[in-house]
Order: structure tokens, then sequence, then C-alpha cells
């Protein structure tokens, strides 16, 4: 453990942040998603503080809080997140657990990998698997949550420049979907996604040797080989396992984007969206509100690397702090009417690096916020356009709720579509 780290284990949170509850890990496990807002809303503020796992935390959303959470040089991630996550979500030697310098050449890389050409590129990938597909869905019923895991499987390979005709491909989906929903659960599950997360990282370290070693053929200009080559600050090649590691980060958010997928089914049937006529700029927005709108990463957490102040409270250097994305996303200071699924409000819309932190905030640049957005929103958009202009389906009676308890969501059923 990290000096910082232990340092944190004794920090305290601000004293002059209200107390909600002496330990609310099991209100945390009970109320999901809601638990900082219900909590922020009680108290009219928005930050508290209070214990999970005994630990002392403090709890903040909104903007405000964002701004503070992700300003330069100010957390850390390390220490900041139940090991258990970390080893399914990041892992150790990733871009995301890296600070300063070596966080920002590393995450160049990946920025670097996420240009115009390359998005627009994943979208034809992704529309062509999904047309593969589609041949074998007419008059059937399909589970779109179980649908796009394949289709962004095979994608996401194909993206990163490794041919699926050469691999197991089922193994390698039920892999990166074994880490995102073992992601927030406990017992078998986890235990399960975890064997699964070693069998990935021992096939991506396989495939980056043998990248290396010239005995697997790689574009040089797409991912797979562009992480095997990569330096790092003092010009070394990255170990083999760091490369792999990064390689599943590559692979597993793309696979990720079937929630939002089904999500922005879920918007379509439930408040409507952009018709067959619809054109790009209507699908950016509407896919934005559901980003907004819906359930992804509840929170993220942070570890203070210096004292500072925020509305006169003071957090000490290791503090343990936790950022309410949800509830941020949702903060009615940011967003009129924010339970309202209103994609309009996106039409002219800017940016705003604090207000809309579904995966993430901050900028970009210097940063840690996951440039992985804009896979996402090509990815959704085209899915989008895909359901609306390329298809004709029909929803049937099923379990369409959304529990908001559980890490990940999404809809009870996973999203039934009966293809004409």
């Amino acid at each position: 453990m990290s000096a910082l780290a232990r340092q944190g284990h004794r920090a305290a949170a601000p004293d002059s942040l209200p107390r909600a509850g002496a330990d609310s890990t099991l209100a945390l496990l009970r109320e999901g998603y809601r638990f900082v807002s219900n909590r922020c809303e009680r108290l009219g503020r928005d930050a508290f503080r209070t214990r999970l796992m005994l630990r002392e935390v403090a709890c903040m959303r909104g903007p405000d809080a964002a701004a503070a959470f992700y300003h330069p040089g100010r957390f850390t991630r390390q220490g900041a997140m139940p090991r258990s996550a970390l080893t399914l979500l990041q892992d150790r030697g990733s871009v995301q657990t890296l600070d300063g310098t070596a966080h920002r050449h590393r995450k160049a890389a990946f920025m670097a990998m996420m240009d115009e050409a390359a998005l627009a590129r994943a979208g034809r990938l992704f529309s062509e698997e999904w047309q593969i597909a589609a041949d074998g869905w007419s008059g059937r019923a399909i589970v779109l949550h179980e649908a796009a895991a394949d289709i962004l499987a095979r994608t996401a390979l194909r993206w990163c420049g490794i041919d699926p005709q050469a691999e197991d491909v089922a193994a390698r989906r039920r892999e990166l979907v074994a880490m995102i929903e073992g992601a927030g659960s406990i017992g078998p599950t986890h235990l399960r996604a975890q064997a699964l997360r070693q069998r990935a990282e021992r096939w991506a370290r396989r495939l980056i040797g043998d990248i290396r070693a010239g005995r697997r053929a790689a574009d040089p200009a797409l991912p797979a080989a562009r992480l095997a080559g990569h330096t790092d600050t003092e010009g070394a090649r990255l170990p083999e396992t760091v490369a792999a590691v990064e390689l599943l980060n590559l692979l597993r958010p793309i696979v990720a984007v079937g929630r939002y997928i089904v999500f922005a089914a879920h918007a379509l049937h439930v408040h409507g969206g952009p018709g067959g006529a619809a054109g790009a700029a209507d699908r950016r927005a509407f896919v934005q509100e559901v980003r907004r709108f819906y359930p992804f990463f509840p929170m993220v957490g942070g570890r203070a690397l210096e004292p500072f102040v925020w509305r006169g409270h003071r957090f000490s250097a290791g503090a343990w702090v936790l950022l309410d994305l949800y509830g941020t996303n949702r903060h009615p200071q940011a967003w009129p009417e924010p339970d309202a699924f209103r994609p309009e409000r996106f039409a002219d819309w800017r940016g705003d690096a604090f207000a809309m932190v579904p995966q993430g905030g901050g900028g970009f640049e210097g940063g840690h916020r996951c440039p992985g957005e804009w896979l996402t929103i090509a990815l959704t958009g085209e899915a989008v356009r895909l359901l609306t202009q390329e298809m004709r389906y029909g929803v049937p009676a099923q379990d369409l709720t959304i529990a908001l308890d559980r890490f990940p969501t999404g809809p009870a059923s996973g999203f039934v579509i009966a293809v004409e």
C-alpha cells in the first residue's frame, strides 16, 4: 500500500460538512444510484460526510463539485476504488491509475487513436456487424442486450486490428461482459468475473507478445499494434502485462457501449425519438440525452494529493472523496427538469466538462476525462440510425423496469424486440 493510501485510511473527511449516518454501506447498496442525491436533497447541500465500509468519506455532487474534483493534479485514483472493482475495470498500471506526466503521456496515446477517421471507421465496422447479425433476426424475438454484446465484441476486435476469424470471439465476449457485470457485484458472480478477467489478460499478453515478435501481422496504424509498440516517458516499451491491460481497456469499454444502445432503444420506445428522416444532429442530441438521463457509472472516487478548500470546507491530503456522476447529470441547477427526457436541451449545447459527466468529467487534454466518450457517442448514434432507419420491429410486453440498486443496471428484460 502506498504512503498516500495509508494516509487516506487515517484522513478524515471535512468536519464542517454535515454528517449523514455513522456508516452508510448498507444504505448505498439499498439505494444505489440515488444514494448521494437522496442525502444531498435531504440536507439541502451538495456534499456530506459519512463512512463506507467503516472508512471516512466525503460525497459530493453537481458541476461545482465536479470542477473541484477534476482540478488538475488535485486527486489520484490510487487507493480510491475497491480493489475488486479496480482489477476488473482498469487494473494496476493502466492509464487511469497514473498521475502527472506519466498519465498525460499515456493518455496522449489513447487520444491519438480517437481521431475522426478512427471514429468513422468504428461506426462502419459496427454497422457491418449489425447488418450481418440482423440478417438472421427476421421473424425472431431478440434480446438486444445480448445481441449488442456480440456485435460490439466483434466490432471492438476489428477496430483494434485483431481478426475475429483468428479468435474465439464468444470467449472474448464472455470475458469482457463478465468484467462489466461483475464490477458491482459480490460472491460467485464477482469471482467468476475475476477468473475470466485473468483468462482475458493471458490472451492479451500472448497477442501483444506475438505482435512484438512478428508472429502475428498487425496494422501499425491500429490500436493493438500501437499499444504493442508504445513507449513510456523514458522511451521503454510498456511491460507486456501493462500493454495487455491497456488493450483490454479498449475492448471492454466498446462492449460496454451496449448498455447505452439498450438505453437508447428503451428511450425510443418509452419517450419517442428521432424518426427515420432525422439527421445526424438530431441523433447526436438524442444520444447525449440518453447519456445524461440513464444510469451508467454511479460515482467515481479519488484521494486528495494535497489539502484544498471547497466552499469553505477544508479537505486534508489523503481524504477519500466520491463524486456522484449520476446525481451530477441530474443536478437541478445545471439541468432544468432533470427527471424529464428532453433531447432538445442538447440542440445548441456547447459542452460542459463538469455538468455532463456520465463517463467522468474534466478536460480531455491533461485530465482524466475518458476519450472513449467519442466512441460511445459514435456507436450509439449509429445504433439509433439502424434501429430507426434500417429495420422494423415491435416491442412485446416485458419488464422494462430499470433497477437503481444494481451496478451496472439496465432494463430487467434486456430489452426484447420482435423483428419483422
